[in-house]
């Protein structure tokens, strides 16, 4: 296939080099988008008079034909085409000679892939936004059956304070929740058109930049030209996001994993979200999850891609942005997959509330609550704190726990100790009483969830 700039060149492209140079592999992804983008460009020259309405209406319907049979089986890509604009432009010059030729007048392949890649990422980042939807919904859902599971809360992975594994769930809720609104600022500042921008300068022709981003659904255009086609912050913002979406998934996973061994058993994942041994026939193996984790790292060296291919490039286009599509599709493929896993993975999970009630039970984690019923006895937090440590010392050396002690033991360590302190250091107690907005009480979880729904509405 005869390269489009073949004229200046006296020698053919070597055979290795032309196969490292192409980009067809992974941008026809994107062949929707240019077709879409050239139809726009197309309608505006015939609009402009900068080519004639016939040509704008033939350009127009054999592109339609072309994208048709792409979509249908009937239009194979050519491997030898340098990438998907080019294997578009040929085609349509196939179909209807010089008239194809026309389309590119006023149009670069530079400002043509900057169009291309806004087009598509922007379609993908809505499918993840509704995928993030689907997960919030599964852990509201979940979190809405467990408003009374008792559990421990940790810090350092030590247990620390009782909360319920509807307030658990909800903290993921909200992360999940920043994550899709991440993805909508990035949409915002992509949602602008780069189509006209030509190489780098503009063009001599007589455009309707405005006329095109309005067909094409974008916001307005990019304002300077030179940014137009060297611009790729909105592929560093969104793999940022991705990254961002995917640490939290990590996270989530983690914990499934941690909560489903025998350790903890606070949980068990559905048999078809696990995955067994080739040897060890008692096992049940959270290889979904595990995958999320792992495939967390994968995201997050697309991010590095993209960065370290950018850091050092001259204004305006350059052949290294090739790499660009390679890094950002991997991630938002990645992340859909995630996504797509993780929903029904929390669906389908069994809640294990005896167990979870039985570890909140060790661990001391109502040792904070002994404190606070001396503080509002008159004792200052400070000497409370120290009081309730040497309780709990008294409890590790005699293998035994503050309910367990009778009231006149308690007043060996304070005189403010009474019958009452039993009715304030349940595990029930401890959870009803955290009252402050956020925390684990029955009414602030409840309003928690009220806002997640509501913002499951919109």
């Amino acid at each position: 296939m005869e390269k489009m700039w073949a004229g200046r060149f006296s020698k053919e492209l070597n055979e290795v080099a032309d196969d490292f140079n192409s980009s067809l592999k992974f941008d026809c992804k994107m062949y929707k988008q240019d077709i879409e983008g050239s139809i726009a460009h197309a309608s505006m020259l015939g609009a402009k008079g900068i080519i004639s309405p016939d040509e704008s209406e033939k350009i127009i319907g054999a592109l339609g034909e072309i994208l048709s049979d792409i979509e249908n089986g009937k239009l194979l890509f050519d491997n030898g085409a340098e990438d998907v604009h080019m294997f578009v432009e040929q085609e349509l010059t196939k179909r209807i000679g010089n008239t194809g030729k026309r389309l590119h007048t006023a149009r670069s392949r530079n400002d043509q892939v900057a169009v291309d890649i806004r087009l598509y990422l922007r379609e993908e980042t809505e499918e993840i936004k509704c995928l993030i939807v689907s997960l919030i919904s599964a852990l509201s859902s979940k979190a809405k059956e467990n408003t009374d599971a008792i559990m421990p809360g940790y810090t350092h992975l030590q247990r620390a304070q009782p909360i319920t594994f509807a307030h658990h769930l909800l903290s993921y809720a909200f992360m999940l929740k920043r994550d899709y609104e991440r993805l909508n600022d990035a949409e915002k500042r992509m949602n602008l058109s780069p189509l006209g921008c030509c190489a780098l300068a503009g063009t001599t022709y007589d455009t309707d930049r405005e006329m095109t981003a309005k067909a094409l659904g974008f916001d307005g255009v990019v304002m300077n030209s030179l940014d137009g086609v060297s611009d790729r912050d909105f592929c560093v913002e969104l793999l940022s996001a991705y990254s961002i979406l995917m640490m939290h998934l990590s996270r989530l996973s983690e914990e499934l994993i941690l909560w489903s061994s025998w350790e903890f058993k606070f949980i068990e994942l559905d048999d078809s979200f696990t995955t067994g041994s080739s040897i060890m026939p008692q096992k049940k193996n959270p290889d979904m999850a595990e995958l999320i984790r792992g495939k967390t790292g994968r995201v997050y060296g697309d991010l590095i891609t993209m960065l370290t291919v950018l850091k050092g490039l001259p204004l305006a286009y350059n052949k290294d942005m090739q790499e660009d599509k390679e890094a950002v599709f991997d991630a938002l493929e990645t992340v859909k997959m995630c996504l797509t896993v993780a929903s029904p993975m929390i669906e389908t999970m069994k809640v294990h509330k005896e167990n979870m009630y039985s570890a909140a039970k060790e661990g001391f984690i109502n040792a904070t609550d002994i404190a606070d019923y001396l503080v509002k006895k008159g004792m200052p937090f400070r000497a409370a704190y120290k009081t309730v440590g040497t309780i709990v010392a008294y409890c590790i050396e005699n293998k035994t726990v503050p309910e367990n002690l009778a009231t006149e033991k308690f007043k060996e360590f304070s005189d403010l100790f009474e019958d009452d302190l039993y009715d304030e250091i349940s595990l029930e107690a401890c959870v009803k009483k955290r009252i402050s907005q956020g925390g684990t009480g029955e009414e602030s979880v409840k309003e928690q969830i009220e806002y997640i729904e509501k913002f499951l509405q919109k």
